[in-house]
C-alpha cells in the first residue's frame, strides 16, 4: 500500500529547523550541505516570533524549535565582539542581551532583537576573550563598559 505524498502550503511547509541546527523536511533530515546553506542563509525573522525561509521569490514559514541562528565564530572589532552568525552575516555583540543557559550555552538576540541565537562551544571559547569573573558572576568586558551575562534557569 503507498502513501500519496503530503501537499505543504506556505503556512505549512513541513521543514523544520532543530535545537541543533539540523534541518529537516517531514521528520527526514536534509542532510545536502548546498541545500543546507540555502536554508541557513534564506532564513529570516517574521512578525509574530514566526520564521520565514525564502529561496529566490519562493517563501514558506518554517518552524524553529530552539534559536533560529548558531553563533560559529567571533572575531575582534575595534574590541567588539563580532558574530558570524549560520547565515552567514555578521553583527556586533549586543552585550545586554547575553545570558547562559541551564545547559551552560551562551545565547543572545540577534537581527536587532528579533531572532535568538546560540553560541557553538567553538564560538563561546572565542567569547572567552572578553568573559571576566566579578562578585561571582560572569561580565563581559567591552570598552563602553562591563555588562553582566544573565543565567537562566529551569523553572
Amino acid at each position: 500500500m503507498s502513501s500519496s505524498p503530503r501537499w505543504h502550503t506556505r503556512e505549512d511547509s513541513g521543514l523544520r529547523l532543530d535545537r541543533d541546527g539540523n534541518w529537516w523536511h517531514d521528520d527526514v533530515r536534509v542532510e545536502h550541505p548546498r541545500i543546507v546553506e540555502v536554508f541557513d542563509q534564506g532564513l529570516e525573522p517574521a512578525d509574530g516570533g514566526r520564521f520565514i525561509l525564502r529561496v529566490g521569490q519562493d517563501w514558506c514559514f518554517v518552524t524553529v524549535e530552539d534559536t533560529a541562528y548558531r553563533v560559529l565564530a567571533v572575531d575582534d572589532v575595534e574590541g567588539v565582539p563580532s558574530l558570524r552568525l549560520s547565515d552567514r552575516t555578521a553583527e556586533l555583540l549586543d552585550p545586554s542581551t547575553l545570558e547562559l543557559d541551564p545547559e551552560g550555552a551562551l545565547r543572545c538576540r540577534v537581527k536587532a532583537g528579533r531572532a535568538a541565537a546560540r553560541f557553538t562551544r567553538g564560538a563561546q571559547f572565542q567569547l572567552g576573550a572578553w568573559l571576566v569573573e566579578s562578585e561571582g558572576r560572569f561580565h563581559v568586558q567591552l570598552p563602553t563598559g562591563l555588562f553582566p551575562v544573565r543565567s537562566l534557569h529551569l523553572s
